[in-house]
C-alpha cells in the first residue's frame, strides 16, 4: 500500500511512470521537476535555469512562453474550446491550416489528415496505405521497409517502423511485414576507404535486393526522416535520396519523408525535404508544427494516394479512421500562429545562420581525445564521443560516456541528449548568436569533465 508522501519528487516517485526512463533507477535519483520557461531557458523547482539545448524533445521551436501562442490558445479556448472533424463537421482553425500546410509543401500535396503525434500520424500512414492499395486491387502489396536506427514513433505500427532496438525489446517488435535495411551514417557504416558516394550506392543497392528478395509486389512504402534525430542526428551521405528514390520509383514504391524532427527550418530550409532533394508522396508533420504548445501532427498525401483513398471510403461507406482530438481546433490555432511567427521573423533563415555558428564552434572540438565524430546540419548538431578514436570504440560500454557528459551538462545549466554516446544539440530557432556562445561554453565545461572522469 502506498504510504503518504509530501514533497513533489517523492509524489512523482509515488504515482507516475515515465516514458524513455528505468523505472527502477528512477525511484532511486527522482525526478528533475521543471517549473518555468522563459526564451531558450527552463527552470527548475529550485529555481536554478538551463538552456534547453534540446528545444525540449527536438520541437520547442519558439523557445517557451511566447506570448502570441499562448494568446491564440487563450482566445480559441473562450470561443470553439473543442469540435471534432468527423462526419463532415469541420472549424475555421484547421481549415486555415489545412490550406496553409498545402501552400507551404515543397512538392504537389492534395489533402491534410490531423493527429495529435508524430507516433499517430506514422500508425494512420501504415493504415492510409493499406487501405489505398486494398483500392487499387493490390493486397499484397503492403509491407514497409525503414532503416537502421530510425525513429518513426512508438505506437505498434510505428515502433516498427522505428529502427532502434530500444523501442522494440520486450514489446514483441517489430511485427511482421516491417523491414528495414542499413543506416547511412558514413562515419560508422562505410568500408574502408568507401567515399560518401559509394557508400550511398551500395545502400541503394542493399535497398533494392531487399526489394527483389521480398518480391516488389509485397513493398507498399519506403520511410525515412530527411535527417535522422533520435538515431543520433545522422546526416545522410551525398546522393543518398536521389539514389533511394530512384529505386523506390522503378519499384512502385511510395517514398514517405518524417518531417517531424526537420520540419519547419530545423535543417536550415523549411523541411528537410527541400535541404535533401526528397519528392516525398506523403509528408509526416509534427513537434515544430505548433513549437509544442499544443499536442497535433499532419499527414500530407499527393493526389494520387489521395483519390484511392477517396474511391475506397465510397466504396466502404466511410473513411473508418480518426481520433477525438483530429485537428483540434484549440491546437490548429496555435499552430497558425507557430508557423506565421516563423514566417514573419524569418527562423529559418536565422536558424541556418545560427547553425553555421553552433557547428563552427562545435568543429574546434574535432580533435578532442573523445571526439569520434562532430555532424549535423542547420540548427540541429550531434558530438560523439568515444574511448578510441582510431577503433571509434566506446569507454567502458555504448553510452557510457554520453551519459556523463550529459549529467555534466545538466549541472552546468545545459540539458541536452545523449543517444549513446552521440551528445545532441537542437536549440529553439529563436536562439541568438549569445546564446550559441553560452551553449558552446557550457559544453567545453562537461567536456572538460567528462574527460577528467574518464582518465
Amino acid at each position: 500500500m502506498n504510504q503518504p508522501v509530501s514533497s513533489l519528487p517523492e509524489k512523482d516517485i509515488q504515482y507516475q511512470l515515465h516514458p524513455y526512463t528505468n523505472a527502477r533507477l528512477h525511484q532511486e535519483v527522482g525526478p528533475l521537476i521543471i517549473e518555468r520557461g522563459e526564451g531558450i531557458y527552463v527552470y527548475d523547482d529550485q529555481g536554478k535555469g538551463y538552456i534547453e539545448a534540446m528545444s525540449g524533445l527536438w520541437s520547442a521551436a519558439l523557445g517557451f512562453s511566447n506570448q502570441r501562442l499562448i494568446a491564440a490558445a487563450e482566445q480559441q479556448l473562450r470561443t470553439l474550446p473543442f469540435y471534432h472533424l468527423f462526419s463532415h463537421k469541420s472549424h475555421r482553425p484547421s481549415i486555415e491550416l489545412a490550406e496553409k500546410l498545402i501552400e507551404m509543401a515543397p512538392v504537389p500535396m492534395s489533402k491534410v489528415f490531423f493527429t495529435n503525434s508524430g507516433s499517430e500520424a506514422n500508425d494512420t500512414v501504415v493504415k492510409m496505405v493499406w487501405y489505398l492499395n486494398n483500392a487499387l486491387g493490390k493486397p499484397a502489396k503492403k509491407k514497409f521497409i525503414s532503416r537502421v536506427n530510425g525513429y518513426h514513433g512508438i505506437t505498434l505500427a510505428s515502433a516498427s517502423l522505428t529502427g532502434l532496438p530500444g523501442n522494440q525489446r520486450g514489446f514483441d517488435l517489430p511485427l511482421p511485414g516491417f523491414l528495414h535495411v542499413g543506416c547511412p551514417h558514413h562515419y560508422r557504416c562505410a568500408q574502408p576507404g568507401e567515399s560518401e558516394e559509394q557508400f550511398a550506392d551500395r545502400l541503394a543497392a542493399e535497398l533494392e535486393q531487399k526489394i527483389l528478395a521480398e518480391g516488389a509486389e509485397t513493398i507498399a512504402a519506403f520511410i525515412g526522416e530527411p535527417l535522422m534525430g533520435a538515431g543520433g542526428v545522422i546526416v545522410p551521405p551525398r546522393t543518398y535520396w536521389e539514389k533511394i528514390q530512384r529505386v523506390c520509383r522503378r519499384h512502385d514504391i511510395l517514398v514517405i519523408a518524417d518531417e517531424v524532427i526537420c520540419g519547419f527550418g530545423r535543417t536550415g530550409q523549411m523541411f528537410g525535404s527541400q535541404t535533401f532533394g526528397i519528392q516525398p508522396d506523403i509528408m509526416v508533420l509534427s513537434k515544430q508544427l505548433s513549437s509544442s504548445y499544443q499536442p497535433i501532427a499532419a499527414i500530407l498525401i499527393n493526389d494520387r494516394v489521395f483519390q484511392g483513398i477517396a474511391d475506397q471510403s465510397q466504396s466502404l461507406g466511410t473513411l473508418g479512421h480518426g481520433f477525438t482530438g483530429s485537428g483540434h481546433p484549440v491546437a490548429t490555432a496555435v499552430a497558425l500562429e507557430n508557423l506565421k511567427i516563423i514566417e514573419e521573423e524569418q527562423l529559418v533563415e536565422h536558424a541556418a545562420q545560427m547553425g553555421q555558428l553552433l557547428h563552427a564552434g562545435l568543429r574546434q572540438f574535432a580533435d578532442h581525445p573523445l571526439v569520434g565524430e562532430v555532424r549535423g546540419c542547420g540548427l540541429i548538431a550531434a558530438v560523439e564521443l568515444v574511448g578510441d578514436r582510431v577503433s571509434k570504440a566506446p569507454y567502458q560500454s555504448l553510452g557510457t560516456l554520453g551519459r556523463h557528459m550529459a549529467a555534466r551538462a545538466q549541472e552546468h545549466g545545459m540539458i541536452t541528449r545523449a543517444m549513446g554516446d552521440a551528445v545532441a544539440f537542437c536549440p529553439p530557432l529563436i536562439v541568438s548568436e549569445a546564446e550559441i556562445g553560452l551553449i558552446l561554453q557550457r559544453f567545453a565545461r562537461a567536456l572538460d569533465d567528462t574527460s577528467q572522469w574518464a582518465r
